[in-house]
């Protein structure tokens, strides 16, 4: 087991306070010592001297003799009794003096501390942010005077702020960027329509129209990508509840006709899951996952999507045949314009955010997702979010 910082500052503490003090009472009794002996030897060269000049010598030594004797029993009684009081009641108030200097360590380490623990705090904060930049406006602004723990804290502000100022600037290119490239596009299309639509046009201009409208589309697609994903990192405000079976049947009833084109088969298995969230965003995590496994695929293959309550969550099941996927690649999948196959030609199936955005976006709903490739080739993705407290039937009523 291992102790933390508080109590090994404390325990340090206490030990040396229990060695000075030990120290001090071995100092003492030495010091009492010598005293003691000093004073026996005073005593006995001022009480067992040369009698009166009457009395006789032998009376003399005999009377001598005696009254050292009866002083080395009296001094050894008193000498055992002064030390054996001096250990006794010495540690006594050692260990009360101890325990009250451990107490006092106690706290005075938790307010030595107590800076140190705000700094983890606003740290763990941020690390646990469902969104990507939720926490990073947040700062410690440490008071006090201008010690160590005050320097950190300083310098761990002044790391937020840019980081925070970096992902705004971030935030804003795409979004500004990709709204600047729409409009050239919008343009580029119809042109191209109706140059291709004309009764002038020649087979070979409404081929090439085709293929320039598909370059087009992809473009589109990346770009209203890009503000998906921009938009979706950003902290969830206006929150509802929303029921995942509701999605999952209105999305695949949609794509029904692109699995039919495709040859691949859809099942569903639904059940009430109803958690709180933005619903057409959730819905673009259901219809991303479908349009990946669909895209992803192997001809006669199939797709398996389930929605579920369980316990304090609601699970989204998307699951799939197709190709063998590396297990090594599943974290590149999640990365924004990535593809097992590097392939970013025109005729490229996706521009290679559709997962990159679905994490963003759970991650915006405070939930979890992992990717497991099957055995059999394919993947299976499993979503966590939390579960609504109240149906949406009563959620609908209620307004």
């Amino acid at each position: 087991m291992r102790l933390s910082l508080h109590a090994r500052l404390t325990l340090t503490y206490g030990l040396l306070f229990l060695v000075a003090g030990v120290l001090l009472l071995g100092v003492t009794y030495v010091l009492f010592e010598q005293q003691l002996s000093r004073g026996n030897t005073k005593f006995l060269a001022t009480h067992t001297g040369p009698g009166p000049a009457a009395q006789a010598p032998r009376d003399s030594a005999r009377i001598a003799d005696e009254t050292r004797r009866l002083f080395e029993k009296e001094r050894g009684e008193l000498h055992d009794a002064a030390i054996s009081s001096l250990l006794t009641q010495g540690s006594i108030a050692l260990l009360a003096v101890g325990a009250a200097a451990v107490g006092f360590g106690w706290l005075i380490a938790g307010r030595i501390l107590a800076p140190l623990h705000r700094v983890t705090d606003t740290a763990r904060r941020i690390a646990g942010s469902p969104a990507a930049d939720r926490g990073l406006h947040e700062r410690i602004a440490l008071t006090g005077p201008r010690d160590e723990v005050k320097e950190l804290a300083d310098t761990f502000d002044t790391m937020l702020e840019r980081l925070d100022r970096s992902f705004d600037g971030q935030r804003r290119f795409v979004a500004n960027a990709s709204h600047e490239l729409r409009t050239p596009l919008t343009l580029g299309r119809a042109m191209v329509e109706m140059a291709m639509h004309r009764e002038s046009a020649s087979p070979d201009v409404r081929r090439l129209g085709e293929t320039l409208l598909q370059i087009n589309a992809r473009h589109e697609r990346l770009i209203t990508g890009l503000l998906l994903l921009a938009r979706s990192e950003h902290e969830i405000t206006a929150r509802a509840p929303v029921d995942l079976a509701d999605i999952v049947d209105h999305v695949t009833s949609q794509t029904a006709p692109e699995a039919k084109d495709a040859g691949i088969t859809i099942e569903t298995e639904t059940a009430e899951a109803v958690t709180t969230g933005d619903a057409l965003l959730l819905e673009r995590v259901v219809q991303n996952l479908l349009e990946n496994g669909l895209r992803h695929n192997t001809e006669d293959g199939w797709v398996k999507i389930s929605c579920r309550a369980r316990n304090d969550d609601v699970v989204l099941h998307v699951a799939n045949s197709g190709p063998v996927v590396p297990p090594y690649e599943i974290p590149a999948l999640f990365e924004p314009f990535r593809r097992l196959d590097a392939d970013r030609v025109v005729t490229a199936k996706g521009v290679g955010l559709g997962l990159s955005i679905v994490q963003s976006i759970v991650q915006a709903h405070d939930g979890t997702i992992t990717a497991v490739p099957r055995p059999a080739g394919g993947l299976a993705v499993t979503i966590a979010l939390p579960r609504s407290p109240a149906p949406v039937r009563d959620a609908v009523s209620a307004r």
